[in-house]
């Protein structure tokens, strides 16, 4: 071949430039994977966020809940006092629960009515709840000790969560 030589000097005669490599990547926008994992973890601060304050809001029901349980097990209590300590009980939780106004002067029937609400049958107005209404005050009452705790147990249970202004038991 004329012109060429051992020395590659054909190279050195033809318009050849450098391989240009690309820019690097820029770090925005993110690829998806990126996107996905910040929609996790917001997901997952927001779930964590609804849960503790779930978990303050119905912090009231469980310690009204532990107080019961405490009541059920002191068989010291005479039944007057036990009707006592149960009432105020149930008066607290229901006041930590709704509304002041809706609740916190009611007496007599309109209190066992109003602690009906969320039963079928109106236990506490016709039912071993009855008792709450004079018991308390009487020097002597009978009534069936395990049926109205546990009645107590499921109307704590059913309160609703506190409203946010974090009332206390």
């Amino acid at each position: 071949m004329p012109g060429a030589d051992s020395s590659g000097s054909i190279a050195a005669t033809l318009p050849l430039r450098d391989i240009h490599l690309p820019p690097a990547p820029g770090w925005w926008p993110p690829a998806p994977g990126w996107w996905g994992l910040l929609g996790l973890l917001l997901l997952l601060a927001i779930s964590l966020f609804l849960l503790i304050r779930r978990t303050r809001r119905s912090a009231y029901r469980r310690q009204a809940l532990r107080q019961l349980a405490a009541l059920e097990t002191d068989q010291q209590l005479s039944p007057v006092e036990l009707l006592t300590a149960l009432s105020a009980l149930l008066r607290r939780a229901v006041l930590c629960a709704f509304d002041r106004k809706s609740c916190a002067g009611l007496s007599g029937e309109a209190w066992l009515q109003f602690l009906d609400r969320g039963f079928r049958d109106a236990p506490f107005s016709t039912g071993p709840g009855r008792c709450l209404e004079q018991g308390p005050y009487q020097p002597e009452c009978s009534f069936d000790r395990a049926a109205l705790l546990t009645l107590c147990r499921q109307r704590l249970q059913k309160l609703p969560a506190a409203p946010r202004s974090g009332r206390r038991l």
